[in-house]
């Protein structure tokens, strides 16, 4: 009894109970540290999160600026960017943003004026109702996958050729832009000719296959910057380059094509024939002329000697109205001569029609607006639509 009196003396007690209160302080101390360690660690991860964000966003508002700027250069109409325009592409939308760069480096326009040629100069070798048969569209389509084929590669080298020269006159196109690799455009253009050729081979048609080999040489002659060539710097060697390939070659070529070739007949050059390959000589010179007008800039930047360089927007964009004008004039005269009343009405009535809209729509182009001067080169290649609609009807 003592003995535990004695070994619970005051003394000892006293010493644990401070001994416990500075282990309660020291415990404090701890769980403070550790609290005010986590809100500094909270802290400097939301801060982090705050700098990504406003990274996030400097990068989301970059991409507005330079989507405003390629739609301002383009001649397309400013949209507003919303925010979806910016979430995780899906593989639906990666493959739409695929589609409309090919659309762009392939040149739409030049596309749809390619087939429209064939199927018009392939009516002119018609003669009877039975020839619209399946060995007829068999013949245009094999006539049509062949050229298109070639027209991409021309396309596309000129592309090639000039990106510094479309970075200022169409940054839209997708080397210009960065869309393409200069890698990807070259290997685009190697497949599309080569599989342009193979298939001109395999129909074994002489006039498809030296249709294609010679717009194969003269687009390659107009664009690729090697000694002697790069024949766009030339005004006149230019404009003879497409006057060669969208008035003579489609014309006649393919003309002979379906002829000779697919019906098996002997070679007649026919009224409509000459008419076709006349008439298109005017136009591919206006179309030649007037592609350079909207790219006075660039051109002239680079050195390319274009006429519209050499002699200013508003005299050559005159002069290719004037030319059409001349040769829709002739085109009415030639309708009036026909001895069929329906080739009569609708050539005179079309071609008339045709030249006063192009006479208005040539009145209200503000010469001073690349914009507005883009806008009247692409109707002029509606009219070139146009034409070859009525072509099979001149008889």
């Amino acid at each position: 009894m003592e003995s535990l009196l004695v070994g619970f003396s005051p003394s000892s007690a006293f010493v644990s109970s401070g001994f416990y209160k500075g282990l309660q302080v020291s415990r404090c101390k701890v769980w403070n540290i550790i609290d005010r360690t986590s809100v500094v660690k909270l802290e400097r991860h939301h801060l982090k999160h705050h700098i990504r964000g406003a990274k996030d966003r400097s990068i989301y508002h970059q991409k507005i600026k330079i989507k405003h700027l390629e739609n301002a250069a383009s001649g397309h109409p400013l949209q507003s960017n919303q925010p979806d325009d910016y979430k995780p592409k899906s593989p639906l939308n990666s493959v739409i943003n695929a589609l409309d760069a090919f659309s762009r480096f392939s040149r739409p326009h030049t596309v749809i004026g390619t087939a429209l040629s064939i199927v018009s100069v392939a009516l002119l070798a018609v003669e009877k109702v039975s020839d619209i048969s399946p060995l007829f569209f068999t013949g245009v389509l094999e006539a049509i996958a062949a050229a298109l084929m070639m027209n991409i590669y021309i396309v596309g080298l000129n592309q090639l050729s000039d990106i510094e020269i479309d970075k200022v006159n169409k940054p839209y196109l997708p080397l210009a832009s960065g869309e393409y690799s200069f890698k990807t455009g070259v290997l685009i253009v190697a497949s599309f000719s080569i599989m342009s050729f193979w298939l001109g081979w395999i129909v074994g048609s002489w006039p498809l296959f030296w249709a294609l080999f010679t717009s194969f040489v003269l687009g390659t002659a107009y664009s690729i910057n090697l000694p002697l060539l790069r024949w766009k710097r030339f005004a006149v060697a230019a404009a003879m380059c497409i006057l060669a390939v969208r008035a003579v070659v489609v014309q006649l070529a393919f003309y002979l094509h379906m002829q000779t070739h697919v019906y098996r007949r002997p070679a007649v050059f026919s009224k409509p024939l000459i008419f076709a390959t006349a008439f298109m000589s005017f136009f591919s010179v206006v179309i030649a002329l007037f592609k350079d007008v909207p790219d006075l800039e660039g051109d002239k930047t680079f050195g390319i000697r274009t006429f519209t360089v050499r002699l200013g927007q508003k005299r050559v964009f005159w002069t290719c109205i004037s030319l059409l004008e001349v040769a829709y004039t002739v085109a009415i005269l030639v309708g009036a001569t026909s001895p069929f009343a329906w080739s009569k009405l609708i050539t005179v009535l079309g071609h008339s029609i045709l030249a006063l809209i192009l006479w208005n729509r040539a009145k209200s182009v503000d010469i001073g607006s690349k914009t507005a001067i883009t806008s009247c080169y692409m109707f002029i290649w509606k009219l070139f639509y146009t034409e070859y609609l009525l072509i099979p009807f001149v008889r």
